[in-house]
């Protein structure tokens, strides 16, 4: 089937559970521009309404109610780390509360590594440590080893590490048909399906 086709079936497909096919959670001021933007409007334009976190909803030292309610109405989290992305609560409450959701109520959780490489991510080494080490003096051990454990469970999903894939090429010159046709179809496939207790995670290339 054309994936076209395929798209189409995913954006009429009926879920009363699922406001959101996915939700896209990334770093503003890293990828905003250029990756997540490309990503934003191509699963937009393949018929995967896609709920892009706003930097807008972030008020205030909690996560918003809006927030909680578009991650709990996802049927997908697509998570773009990049250098800066646990450098803030706010996406570290985020990736929490994403993780959770993928444990209690199935969502399926795509890592995708911008500009980072899985391992810090991982093992909280590089720019996350960096990150942590100011969290670490202004929050409580508890909270903070909560971060890192989604941190960890996320980044040993199967996912895309950018850097492996663009090889050397400008990433923005992938974007537009070779890296994404597999994801759109793995993504339009988990979407349109009301029945996930197939395996639909055998169409992720892994990290």
């Amino acid at each position: 089937m054309a994936l076209s086709n395929f798209s189409h079936e995913a954006s009429s497909s009926s879920d009363s559970n699922h406001v959101w096919k996915v939700f896209l959670s990334f770093r503003g001021e890293d990828t905003r521009g250029s990756f997540t933007d490309h990503l934003y409007e191509a699963l937009n334009r393949r018929g995967i309404r896609t709920f892009r976190d706003d930097e807008e909803l972030r008020r205030g030292e909690e996560i918003s109610s809006e927030l909680l309610k578009a991650i709990e109405g996802s049927k997908v989290a697509i998570i773009v780390f990049s250098r800066n992305y646990a450098s803030s609560r706010w996406w570290l409450d985020e990736l929490v509360k994403i993780m959770d959701c993928s444990r209690t109520n199935g969502m399926l959780v795509l890592p995708v590594f911008y500009d980072i490489d899985p391992s810090d991510v991982r093992n909280q080494s590089g720019t996350v440590a960096e990150a942590f080490a100011g969290h670490e003096m202004r929050f409580q051990s508890e909270k903070t080893e909560g971060w890192k454990r989604a941190l960890r469970h996320a980044a040993n999903l199967s996912g895309w590490d950018l850097q492996t894939l663009a090889n050397g090429y400008e990433i923005n010159s992938l974007i537009p048909y070779y890296n994404y046709l597999h994801f759109f179809f793995f993504l339009s496939f988990f979407t349109s399906s009301s029945n996930t207790n197939g395996d639909p995670c055998n169409a992720r290339a892994p990290v």
